[in-house]
């Protein structure tokens, strides 16, 4: 019988001493290098495994002691500030010294050791202040009654939220600030020269609407088309104009060329005087008769957006937007075997009609759309509030 091998077992016991070792160097390197928090952690990581471990016996009181006189110098700083968020900072501190009370907890050696302080009522204080503070901040703001302090009394009436879930009537008047501070912008029904367009101009329209909304570029920020908010008695704080003009739809060009081509084609073989085999070539030669027809549709979009209130234009640019249709098309005279592959396709084209005029109004007007989706994304995300 096979005596058992005792080296992998002393090699797995030599990974953990030599791991223990390593944890108590490192809590000790924490420790000199004042990174008190640190040290405490890896002096109670080090007693879990090793409840006897001089090293981390000896030094985890003193590094709970200088990680807490550290934190509680820093609570006596803000505390003394005029720092009105002084209190979220406090709680932080708090936390980080609860922190190191939990990790003590969970381990019994440490806690033989170790006494910690339980800052429980300290965060809870320290939170309640920090949201009352935000709350009298959101208030303050609240009650100057226009929009841009309206959207920053949202930002503290959140804040105050998020620090305490339910705090007084915070959502309410949260929501009150949320619906002072919104800029309803409109977008203005598009006036374009020939009736025949109209439907597609509103097309353009009711698009660009529908995805300024969907997008969500900034939560402040709605859009809605003229005819929605005249049937709402919307005021809008923002109206966006929006004029096509100088367009261009199926203007019709004919370009028709002749070209000759030829190519040289091995039509047999001979013998030379030696006796070796060669070609023997031919120049074969057709004429091409190409028609080329583009129809052109183009134009610019003019827009332009006005604070409705003071009559001031924030923004007015002209987009240019172009869409060119090709048909090519061709026949030939003469020899078929002069022609190339590229030849061919063209032979083999047919004259097709244009698309719908109000077809190559969307395609023209498709570039345009997109650099003013871009153009009003980059404007309302931005500090123009």
């Amino acid at each position: 019988m096979k005596k058992p091998s005792w080296k992998p077992l002393l090699s797995v016991a030599a990974i953990l001493l030599y791991s223990l070792f390593l944890s108590c160097k490192s809590g000790e390197k924490l420790y000199n290098k004042g990174r008190y928090d640190q040290a405490v952690v890896a002096f109670v990581k080090k007693l879990q495994r090793k409840p006897q471990d001089a090293t981390a016996t000896r030094m985890l009181p003193d590094a709970y002691k200088q990680a807490q006189l550290a934190r509680e110098d820093r609570v006596n700083e803000y505390l003394r500030s005029n720092n009105q968020l002084k209190w979220e900072a406090v709680r932080n501190e708090y936390k980080a010294l609860q922190s190191l009370y939990n990790s003590i907890h969970n381990s019994p050696a440490a806690l033989k050791l170790v006494q910690p302080k339980d800052y429980r009522d300290a965060i809870t204080g320290a939170q309640e202040n920090a949201a009352e503070m935000r709350y009298d901040r959101g208030m303050s703001l609240l009650n100057r009654g226009d929009k841009a302090s309206a959207r920053q009394a949202y930002e503290e009436f959140s804040a105050a939220l998020k620090l305490i879930p339910g705090y007084r009537d915070t959502k309410q008047k949260r929501d009150e600030a949320y619906q002072l501070g919104v800029i309803n912008v409109v977008v203005s029904e598009i006036e374009v020269r020939s009736p025949y367009f109209q439907f597609s101009a509103d097309q353009f329209r009711d698009y660009l609407v529908r995805n300024l909304q969907q997008r969500n570029i900034n939560q402040f920020v709605q859009f809605y088309d003229e005819r929605i908010a005249r049937s709402e008695n919307l005021r809008p704080d923002e109206y966006i104009e929006l004029r096509f003009f100088d367009f261009v739809v199926g203007q019709t060009y004919v370009d028709r060329t002749e070209r000759e081509v030829s190519k040289e084609i091995i039509v047999g073989t001979s013998k030379d005087t030696s006796g070796k085999e060669i070609n023997i070539y031919k120049t074969v030669k057709a004429t091409l008769y190409i028609t080329k027809k583009t129809v052109v549709s183009k134009g610019l979009l003019d827009y332009r957006i006005t604070n409705t209130t003071n009559g001031q234009v924030l923004r007015t640019d002209r987009i240019p937007g172009s869409y060119t249709w090709l048909n090519q098309f061709g026949t030939f005279r003469g020899d078929e075997r002069a022609l190339s592959d590229e030849d061919k396709l063209l032979i083999g084209g047919r004259d097709m009609p244009p698309p719908p005029p109000t077809d190559l109004f969307m395609e023209f007007t498709r570039p345009i759309y997109d650099v003013l989706a871009r153009d009003l994304q980059s404007f309302y995300s931005g500090n123009n509030l």
